[in-house]
């Protein structure tokens, strides 16, 4: 017997970067600015995250390339491993993400690839409340989530290695 299982995430549009609250903005904006210090030479690529820490701290990140691929690491992984070694126990609030493509002079659409995703989850899953995301989106507009979850709904889960039941 087939099943149809359906998939309900919300995401919020907003038309610019000013709908969004205050501290949102800012941190879109400290995403923007993290993407400066990327190291992109081989796909031109930089993007930046920054993390709302539950203490007011904002954590940023940028991609790191490698030429001995995939050795590097994406901005949103070095921002949230950052975060978990220096500021242990803190909850993150919201995650900012950014991309920019010099050879265009612009911002583009910058959404977590599957790898961030689930690190991402991995963090939301070991606090108790969930990770809001921010992402830079298509024609200046900003794409919001209330969670990580939204991103990725049919995560890995630690019960399918029988660690949890």
């Amino acid at each position: 017997m087939i099943q149809t299982l359906t998939l309900h995430t919300v995401v919020r549009v907003y038309d610019s970067l000013l709908e969004l609250p205050t501290d949102e903005q800012d941190l879109l904006l400290k995403a923007r600015e993290a993407c400066d210090t990327a190291y992109a030479p081989y796909s031109n690529f930089h993007v930046g995250a920054a993390i709302l820490l539950a203490d007011g701290t904002v954590v940023i990140g940028s991609n790191q390339e490698n030429l001995a691929y995939p050795s590097g690491l994406c901005a949103e992984r070095t921002a949230v491993y950052y975060t978990g070694a220096n500021h242990k126990g803190i909850p993150i609030l919201k995650i900012a993400v950014a991309a920019f493509q010099p050879s265009f002079a612009k911002y583009m659409p910058a959404n977590p690839c599957g790898a961030c995703r689930q690190a991402l989850l991995e963090y939301e899953n070991k606090q108790p409340t969930p990770i809001r995301v921010i992402l830079e989106g298509e024609k200046n507009k900003v794409y919001v989530v209330d969670s990580v979850e939204c991103l990725l709904p049919l995560r890995f889960k630690a019960e399918f290695m029988g660690l949890v039941e």
